[in-house]
């Protein structure tokens, strides 16, 4: 299941930098390096199993833009899943990256009309905290207009903090094929091993697929933050030579268990009743794994479906 993704903006708004930090295991301050990119670079990368993002960077500059646009339109814009257009939140050249976003959706209306658009509002970072809402909602409002008839998707970024994996996170989401009987399955998972919350990550980029939640929490961005913290400490570890397999984390409210689930994924159980042993949450883990394996269509002929109860 190979989907094509265009990743579109004006040269330096951050496409590149944030394309490698998700898909290429750089970390924020290393994407400085990284050179303009020259017409459009190809990266097939491969997420769950079957499903292949075919991710098109698409350089920024004036005469590739344009060229997208004449010589190239039918190439680029054919058989296109979802265009990713990034705005650099400081642009000086707002009008001309308001040209350059509607003549792209131009072309997906002509070329691809069912594709999905999603505008990242990149480098928020940039600007002072306490206007960095109001800044965000007045985009927001003027591309969902300046987008109609398509509806589209607008998100808050920066690549150094976790705004960068909430947005990738909801993204991919919608390309994961069968993701309601994902989640039916999880939910049924953790109710079985009275879990407060399953999370389900991609095992190369540590997005967030999929979870299960039993109990309220105050965090609203603990997901994004949990994907950018173990990302980087998955780093830190090859960089030692050491793999990251597994973690557990306790206090007197809680443990979280992180483990390796399927060859695709791995999964976060969170726990607040201390009557449950750790030994038998991570047994329920290892018991529910063949299960998942299946649903995702790994080939296991060995496999039996079930789920594990303590």
């Amino acid at each position: 299941m190979k989907k094509k993704v265009l990743l579109m903006g004006k040269s330096g708004a951050g496409k590149t930098s944030m394309r490698s930090i998700i898909f290429a295991n750089y970390i924020a301050r290393d994407t400085r390096r990284l050179g303009a990119t020259i017409d459009v670079e190809h990266s097939h990368v491969r997420f769950l199993g079957n499903l292949v993002l075919n991710l098109w960077d698409c350089g920024g500059q004036e005469a590739f833009m344009e060229n997208y646009f004449a010589s190239q339109r039918d190439n680029i814009f054919r058989n296109v899943e979802l265009l990713i257009y990034v705005f650099d939140v400081e642009s000086r050249e707002l009008e001309r990256d308001i040209h350059y976003y509607q003549s792209c959706l131009e072309a997906i209306l002509q070329n691809s009309p069912d594709a999905k658009v999603f505008c990242l509002i990149h480098k928020m970072d940039l600007i002072p905290e306490e206007k960095r809402d109001l800044i965000f909602l007045d985009r927001e409002a003027e591309l969902k207009k300046l987008s109609e008839p398509i509806d589209c998707r607008c998100f808050r970024t920066s690549i150094w903090d976790e705004t960068l994996y909430k947005a990738w996170s909801e993204i991919v989401y919608t390309l994961i094929p069968n993701v309601q009987e994902l989640e039916r399955h999880l939910k049924h998972f953790a109710e079985i091993i009275e879990a407060d919350e399953v999370l389900l990550f991609e095992r190369a980029t540590f997005l967030v697929i999929s979870h299960c939640q039993r109990k309220n929490h105050r965090d609203h961005h603990r997901f994004e933050k949990v994907s950018n913290i173990i990302k980087q400490f998955k780093l830190s570890c090859s960089k030692l030579a050491a793999q990251f397999q597994s973690m557990t984390v306790k206090n007197s409210n809680f443990a979280a268990f992180i483990d390796i689930f399927t060859p695709n994924t791995y999964v976060m159980v969170v726990m607040s009743d201390a009557t449950i042993p750790a030994a038998a949450t991570l047994v329920n883990i290892k018991n529910a794994r063949k299960h998942f394996e299946k649903l995702e269509g790994v080939k296991n002929p060995n496999s039996q479906a079930g789920v594990g109860k303590r």
